[in-house]
């Protein structure tokens, strides 16, 4: 099995890759269930299918008790779930409080793995060269279709589907549906921690699904070369972070971020 792709061309006359065509992910209109999860799950271990549905039921459960507690969730071979939220900055320490959070959510990041995929020579020494890629989706195979039922998220008439919004793989690179309408530019990532902070400040980047997002940290302007984000990373100097999101040959523009270290009292306190 694989995931199905169309080749699509761009027809974005605003976009920088217009009139160039892009492998982009189709689907079916059908959503794996819990019922076939657990029946599946049932092929591959020693364990009741109705006793796998429970646990799956009840997952959903557990994980909302643990975030109750302030607590992430780590799922060996998925990866991490954890609470994010926003908050209004305002002028004084004590006018801070839970009054002022404003949006929730729930933040992925998927499990990683250091792969090698070949060797590099570099400064005279052959060096091996690896990726990061996402435990998940590392031996996802991918195959054309033409199929006329699968379409891409933004062509589906599905009310469950992210219509314009290209959680799932769709055309947030500007190209278009086969009814021709024009989807968004790819969003620029955003660059979430503590700011100003005393000592240490843990900051992490957040994107489109499916993009690669590459930082900075010496205030240069991220590429495709600059360093890959794979998982939150600390601070304990002021710093301004710089972001990109990369997906299907296209970039978004530079997102940015000051992070001030300071013993004072914080102006804006947004933590996720």
């Amino acid at each position: 099995m694989s995931q199905k792709f169309k080749k699509i061309q761009n027809q974005n006359d605003d976009s920088s890759a217009f009139g160039k065509w892009f492998a982009t992910a189709v689907y079916d209109q059908h959503f794996i269930t819990t019922e076939e999860l657990a029946e599946f799950i049932q092929t591959q271990a020693s364990v009741k299918k109705s006793d796998i549905k429970a646990v799956l039921d009840e997952l959903g459960s557990a994980m909302k008790h643990f975030f109750e507690l302030g607590q992430k969730v780590k799922l060996d071979g998925i990866g991490i779930f954890k609470v994010g939220f926003s908050s209004i900055g305002v002028n004084k320490k004590d006018d801070c409080g839970a009054q002022n959070i404003t949006t929730r959510r729930v933040l992925f990041q998927p499990e990683s793995e250091r792969v090698v995929v070949g060797q590099q020579k570099k400064d005279g020494k052959v060096k091996q060269k690896y990726v990061i890629v996402k435990t998940l989706v590392k031996d996802v195979i991918f195959e054309e279709t033409y199929d006329t039922a699968l379409k891409p998220e933004t062509e589906s008439d599905s009310s469950d589907s992210q219509s314009g919004d290209t959680q799932n793989g769709g055309t947030q690179n500007g190209g278009t549906s086969g009814g021709g309408s024009q989807s968004t530019a790819l969003a620029s990532p955003t660059i979430s921690g503590t700011t100003p902070f005393a000592e240490t400040t843990s900051v992490s980047i957040s994107g489109p699904a499916g993009a690669e997002i590459h930082y900075t940290t010496d205030g240069s302007t991220p590429t495709s070369e600059s360093t890959l984000y794979s998982e939150a990373f600390t601070l304990s100097d002021t710093t301004t972070v710089k972001a990109i999101a990369i997906k299907d040959g296209e970039s978004s523009e530079v997102a940015s971020r000051l992070f001030t270290k300071s013993s004072g009292d914080g102006d804006d306190m947004d933590q996720n």
